[in-house]
C-alpha cells in the first residue's frame, strides 16, 4: 500500500533554544548536515521509498533549497507541531480526498533510509487503526547512537523513546474538533495532560505498573481512538536533533555515510 506524507518543517529555535546559535533565526530543518540541509535528507529517504506516493512540506516555502521529486506542495507554518500536523493532512485531502492514511515526519530525523520509512508503512498496514505511534527501546537506540542522551519513559516491560516517523488516519483530523483542541490544549501542560490520560494511567506510568500494550491500550481508549505501538528496529527514526550534542552525532554519522558512497 501507498501513502502520501506529510513533512512538518515549521520550527524556529529562538534565543535561549540549544541550538539558536547554529540557526541564527533560520528554521531548524535547514540546518547543514554533511553539505545539505537537513530536511534535504528526509527528502531524499521518501523518494527513495516504494510507499509513498507525494509528498507535502509543512512550514517551508518552494524557495527554501531542498527539493523532492514527490514533493507536491510546500505550505506555511501553523505554529505549533499539533497544529501543524493537522494543516499537514488537511493540506494531503485537499489534493487527494480518497487517502485514508497518511505518514507524518520529523524534519529532524535526518538519519533515516528508505527501507526504515517503508517498514513503517508496512508494519502499520497489517492493521486498520487510528493511530501508529513508533518507539524504539534503550537498548536499541542506545547501540545504534550510544551518546544521545534520549529521555525514556520506563514502563513494566520496556523502556522506549518516541519515533518521529508516524502513521495516522486522515479521518482523526476531519470532524474530530473536541479532541483536537484537548490534545493541543494539553501539551505543554502536566495537569491538562494528566486529565486528558486519565489519572489511573498516570500513576500507573509513574510507578512503572503497566505495559506498553496496556498503555496504549488504555490511553486510546479515553481518546475514543484506536491504535497501536509500532517497536522499531530502527533508532534513525528516534534520533532527532533537539540539542547541540546530537546535531554533531549526526553530521558525523552522515558525513561517514557519504564517504562511504564515494
Amino acid at each position: 500500500m501507498k501513502m502520501d506524507a506529510v513533512v512538518i518543517a515549521g520550527g524556529t529555535p529562538t534565543p535561549g533554544d540549544p541550538l539558536f546559535s547554529f540557526t541564527q533565526g533560520k528554521p531548524k530543518a535547514l540546518l547543514e548536515l554533511a553539505g545539505k540541509p537537513m530536511i534535504q535528507w528526509i527528502l531524499d529517504a521518501l523518494d527513495g521509498a516504494e510507499t509513498i506516493e507525494r509528498v507535502i512540506v509543512v512550514g517551508l516555502g518552494a524557495d527554501c533549497g531542498a527539493a523532492g521529486a514527490k514533493v507536491c506542495a510546500y505550505t506555511e507554518s501553523k505554529g505549533d507541531i499539533l497544529p501543524n500536523i493537522r494543516y499537514g493532512v488537511e493540506q494531503a485531502l485537499a489534493i487527494h480526498p480518497a487517502a485514508e492514511y497518511v505518514a507524518v515526519v520529523s524534519s529532524d530525523i535526518p538519519a533515516i533510509l528508505p527501507q526504515h520509512v517503508d517498514w513503517v508503512v508496512n508494519s502499520a498496514m497489517q492493521s486498520r487503526e487510528d493511530v501508529y505511534y513508533n518507539v524504539i527501546t534503550r537498548q536499541v537506540m542506545e547501540a545504534r547512537y550510544p551518546g544521545s542522551n534520549r529521555s525514556y519513559v520506563r514502563l513494566k516491560d520496556v523502556e522506549v523513546c518516541g519515533g518521529d516517523l508516524n502513521v495516522v488516519r486522515t479521518s482523526m483530523v476531519q470532524g474530530r474538533d473536541a479532541l483536537w483542541e484537548r490534545i493541543i490544549a494539553s501539551r505543554k501542560n502536566a495537569l491538562k495532560q494528566a486529565a486528558l490520560l486519565g489519572l489511573d494511567t498516570l500513576l500507573l506510568l509513574l510507578m512503572r505498573q503497566i505495559t506498553l500494550e496496556r498503555a496504549v491500550e488504555k490511553v486510546t481508549r479515553r481518546l475514543h481512538l484506536s491504535g497501536r505501538a509500532l517497536v522499531c528496529p530502527y533508532a534513525e527514526i528516534g534520533m532527532d536533533v533537539d540539542k547541540p550534542h546530537q546535531l554533531e552525532i549526526l553530521r558525523a554519522d552522515l558525513e561517514q555515510r557519504m564517504s562511504m558512497h564515494v
